[in-house]
């Protein structure tokens, strides 16, 4: 049955095909013999017609026009037309000359045949393709009424994007007009849409009391630029999409599913950091490279990125088995199987990590496994001190045994004079990184990159705020001037990269944060965002700030000297590293406390390895007293045990 309805539809493509060619070549005659032919001359095209149709037929045939959809028309199946009529014309010729011009018309009409015939066969495909199109869009928007939108960016993008809802009308978006910073494209018209202005033009009079909805199609416009656009728009009440990369916008089956909303990270935009591909593809292709805390926002784009440089094999480590499964799967479903290994392991179990660098031989180790949401670490100082601390110090210490090339610790703004818990278990972390290197300067490069916060990583504010404003509010924010610096994940990632490729050993690295941003205009910027009003529609409220949380975050210590490299957004941080015999003699101490000491005795203890750490503590009379003869203990660190006790002060 299939292939009966196939012939059936070859017999009627050809039979349009030879209806226009007979149309195609009587009109040539007749405008070469200016519309008076004779009779002898209607004769020769009589007798001439088969070989013509006979001819086009067979180039057409050769060229897939019998097997394409005719209700299906673009520009490869116009260069398949163009090109099947020349060839006949140019056989046609061919025959002439060889004939004496008895075997084909008469070379004018052979010229004007195939202008005609290329004009008819596109004009039919063209019309069949506007049926289907507007077939297809009226049984998809019955009873629908479609949504004006305005489209800022009359250049490639915008007019992809309004041809493709144009054409697809059960989108339910109708392109009303176009804006655009081009001046000389003010009053003209594209695809039949008027280009008005530019965005400016949206906060006049003239614009559509109907008008909600804006689409900003400036893939390639700079950051800058798209950041004056949104915040001229800001409280407007339009709802604000763009769209992404132009490539990616052509690739995609429907434009519609390449709009997304205007989120944060546009109106903070920041320049893409440029990175030496190169040398980062030296450092890790071909060799076997591990993640700690690999399911977590930080490591699962440092899996992700770490791929595209072909390691020979990239270990994911994690304590969290759901968090592993879920970018195993991401990572699986890229392709990337063959390379991945999944490991359920605690940076705190010594003898797994030892296990799994004698199995596996990591030469390269980007470590983010950490406890990083400040409050919840507040009132348990032991986790943190366990995981960001003394971990990463048996993480470190194993590296050095195993022969790890290099070992890249990811530190944060809080470790600088902090006051959290989690911030000083991270200056523990980079203390004991560059003691260890300082003792070992032919070992491991082990590194630390510091940063702020990144937007859109689990806990950050960006997402808790989002979710507040779908809740109807209130947003909740500490303090009307706390402020913090921000970045991409992607961004961060690839710095850390860039930083680990740079990084000799006993480096601190810090990524350039740009501007300090103030969380209650954060905030504000995401309620205007959504076409909301702050204070009208979505209350704000200050909470105070919570237990560990700073007004503002610093970026390094005034001894610490601030040397540039060779890449502007990544700054060197030199600074004196402490014995090694030191830092281990305190973190043993601090273990040998946990079940001991009280929270905040304990949080005190921890100002003997970082004396700028000021802690929250409920109590501030209290000293730290060193016994003569520790009490042996149980532990099973690596470090000498140290016992300490606190006593109220008298």
């Amino acid at each position: 049955m299939k292939l009966k309805h196939r012939y059936l539809r070859h017999a009627v493509v050809a039979f349009a095909y030879i209806l226009l060619a007979v149309v195609s070549l009587a009109s040539a005659y007749i405008l070469r013999f200016e519309f008076n032919p004779e009779a002898s001359q209607l004769r020769q095209m009589m007798a001439l017609l088969p070989l013509v149709v006979v001819v086009q037929l067979l180039m057409l045939g050769l060229c897939g026009q019998f097997g394409s959809l005719m209700t299906f028309f673009s520009l490869p199946d116009l260069l398949r037309i163009v090109r099947a009529v020349l060839l006949s014309t140019v056989l046609l010729f061919t025959l002439w000359y060889g004939s004496g011009g008895a075997w084909a018309p008469p070379r004018s009409v052979l010229v004007m045949d195939a202008i005609f015939y290329i004009g008819l066969l596109c004009s039919i495909r063209l019309y069949l393709r506007h049926i289907r199109d507007q077939w297809e869009s009226l049984s998809k928007s019955v009873n629908r009424q479609l949504e004006p939108v305005a489209i800022i960016g009359a250049g490639e993008a915008g007019a992809q994007l309004a041809q493709q809802f144009m054409r697809h009308t059960g989108l339910g978006l109708n392109p009303v007009f176009f804006l655009d910073d081009d001046r000389t494209k003010w009053g003209h018209q594209l695809h039949g849409v008027p280009i008005v202005g530019n965005a400016s033009w949206l906060l006049g009079p003239s614009v559509p009391t109907n008008l909600r909805r804006v689409i900003i199609a400036m893939p390639s416009a700079p950051h800058k630029r798209i950041r004056e656009i949104i915040s001229q728009l800001e409280g407007k009440r339009f709802k604000l999409d763009t769209i992404h990369a132009i490539d990616d916008l052509f690739d995609s089956k429907s434009s519609l599913t390449r709009l997304r909303p205007i989120q944060i990270d546009d109106l903070l935009g920041r320049a893409p950091a440029h990175l030496d591909s190169e040398s980062i593809r030296q450092m890790l292709a071909g060799r076997v490279v591990a993640v700690t805390g690999a399911g977590g926002s930080i490591g699962s784009e440092l899996c992700r990125q770490i791929l595209r440089y072909q390691p020979e094999k990239l270990l994911l480590i994690d304590q969290s088995e759901t968090l592993l499964f879920v970018i195993e799967q991401e990572l699986i479903e890229s392709g990337f199987k063959p390379l991945i290994v999944p490991l359920v392991a605690d940076i705190w179990d010594l003898e797994r990590i030892n296990g799994i660098f004698a199995e596996h031989h990591p030469l390269i180790i980007f470590h983010a496994a950490a406890h990083k949401h400040v409050p919840m670490m507040e009132s348990q100082p032991v986790e943190a001190i366990k995981n960001n601390a003394i971990g990463t110090a048996h993480l470190a210490q194993a590296a050095l045994a195993a022969g790890v090339q290099r070992f890249v610790l990811i530190s944060t703004d809080k470790a600088i004079n902090p006051t959290s818990v989690m911030g000083a278990t991270k200056r523990m972390a980079e203390m004991f990184l560059q003691a260890l290197r300082a003792q070992n300067p032919d070992g491991t490069r082990f590194i630390s990159v510091r940063f702020g916060n990144v937007l859109g990583s689990s806990g950050s504010v960006v997402p808790i705020f989002q979710k507040q404003i779908a809740a109807g509010g209130p947003i909740k924010v500490t303090h009307p001037d706390v402020t913090r610096y921000f970045m991409t994940i992607p961004e961060a990632v690839g710095l850390v990269l860039q930083s680990g490729m740079m990084g000799d050993g006993g480096e601190i690295f810090l990524l350039d944060m740009g501007k300090p941003v103030k969380i209650v205009e954060l905030a504000r910027s995401l309620i205007l965002l959504q076409g909301l009003k702050p204070d009208e529609d979505i209350a704000i409220q200050f909470t105070g700030l919570r237990p560990g949380e700073k007004m503002y975050e610093e970026l390094n210590y005034n001894s610490e000297e601030l040397q540039p490299t060779d890449h502007h957004k990544v700054f060197r941080l030199k600074t004196q590293a402490q014995p090694l015999a030191k830092v281990t003699e305190r973190l043993a101490e601090l273990e040998a406390s946990f079940s001991r000491v009280p929270m905040d005795e304990l949080k005190l203890q921890m100002t003997r390895l970082v004396p700028e750490y000021k802690p929250g503590i409920k109590s501030a009379k209290t000293e730290i007293v060193i016994p003569v003869n520790p009490v042996p203990s149980a532990s099973r660190v690596i470090f000498p045990t140290v016992n300490a006790q606190l006593k109220p002060a008298n």
